[in-house]
């Protein structure tokens, strides 16, 4: 068998396994391309298909398996609108002059009016307030 034809199928699986993380955001297409380029250094090394299919499952596996372990101990990732990693308002403060009977009340922040509603347990009362989360264009507050 040829094995410079091996290796060439091996890297342009490598390469189109990235391609298509690229395309979709899928992490553990790139732990399975590590799998397919350790499948084609093996056949430069003169492995054959057995041998090359075996480190592609025993790499490639082996790097997802450790990733979804590593993901797995994490905490689950904040909403959106609540995620100060997404949304750079998050943890801002803002001073409410007065609340409306709704709950609601408008606010300057950033150079412009905001709509905001308190989230919190007690009663809203004027004073300084922390922007906790974003619904849309609506501030939601809280001590």
């Amino acid at each position: 068998m040829d094995m410079t034809a091996d290796t060439t199928w091996w890297w342009i699986a490598t390469g189109a396994l990235i391609a298509i993380e690229l395309g979709t955001g899928t992490f553990y297409l790139l732990m399975l391309a590590l799998g397919t380029a350790a499948a084609a250094i093996a056949a430069h090394l003169g492995a054959g298909p057995a041998g090359q299919m075996l480190s592609a499952a025993l790499v490639g596996g082996g790097a997802v398996a450790a990733w979804y372990l590593v993901r797995r101990g994490q905490p689950a990732a904040l909403p959106t609108q609540a995620n100060p990693d997404v949304n750079l308002d998050i943890g801002g403060q803002v001073q409410v002059e007065a609340w409306n009977a709704d709950g609601t009340a408008r606010v300057h922040y950033r150079g412009a009016n905001w709509t905001a509603r308190y989230q919190g347990q007690d009663a809203p009362a004027p004073g300084a307030y922390v922007i906790r989360a974003v619904q849309g264009s609506m501030l939601l507050l809280d001590h």
